[in-house]
C-alpha cells in the first residue's frame, strides 16, 4: 500500500471513531490547519520539540510550558496505524506521553510516512528499540462503565483532531 492509501486508510478510520480527520501538505497547510481548528485564545501546551512543532509553536498566544494549565495539547506523534485508526505516542526523547491524554482536546500531528499499516508492522518497526512507553489512542475518550451509559471525555479529551503532514 503506498504512504497516500495509507494516510487515506489511516483517516478513515480514525473519522470512524470521532477524531476530526485533516490532510495537509507542507508547513503552510499545517498553520492554516491549526488555525482553523484551535481557537486562538485558549491556552495551548506545544512541545516545540519536533520541527514540525516548532513550525506551529509561534501561533498560540497563550502557550503553555506545563500540559496541565492547558486546554490544548497540540503534538506531533510518534505515528499512527491505519488498521485502527489509531494514534501511536511514544516516551522517547523525554516526552509525556499523557500531554495528549490530559487536556481536553488532543491535536495531534502525523507526518505520512509515520503510519503503520497494521499494529503487527508498528512493534515489528520498534523491535529494536522500544521505547519506555508507547500509547495507542483511538479517538476522543469514551466510556460506558458508569450505569452502562457512553460519557464522552472522562478519562481523556473529548476532542481529538489528527492531522496527517
Amino acid at each position: 500500500m503506498s504512504g497516500a492509501d495509507l494516510a487515506a486508510h489511516f483517516l478513515e478510520n480514525a473519522a470512524k471513531a470521532a477524531a476530526g480527520t485533516h490532510r495537509v501538505s507542507g508547513v503552510e497547510g499545517l498553520q492554516g490547519a491549526i488555525a482553523r481548528i484551535v481557537p486562538p485564545d485558549v491556552p495551548v501546551h506545544c512541545p516545540g520539540v519536533t520541527e514540525v512543532e516548532k513550525a506551529v509553536a509561534g501561533l498560540f498566544a497563550d502557550r503553555r510550558a506545563e500540559y496541565a494549565a492547558a486546554a490544548v495539547t497540540v503534538e506531533e506523534v510518534f505515528g499512527a496505524v491505519a488498521e485502527t485508526g489509531s494514534l501511536v505516542c511514544a516516551s522517547e526523547g523525554g516526552r509525556a506521553v499523557q500531554a495528549g491524554l490530559l487536556p481536553s482536546h488532543h491535536v495531534a500531528i502525523v507526518r505520512r510516512d509515520h503510519i503503520f499499516a497494521t499494529l503487527n508492522d508498528l512493534f515489528s518497526a520498534v523491535a529494536s528499540a522500544p521505547p519506555t512507553n508507547l500509547t495507542l489512542v483511538t479517538g476522543p475518550s469514551r466510556t460506558a462503565d458508569i450505569e452502562l451509559t457512553l460519557a464522552i471525555g472522562v478519562h481523556g479529551p473529548e476532542k481529538l483532531d489528527v492531522i496527517v503532514v
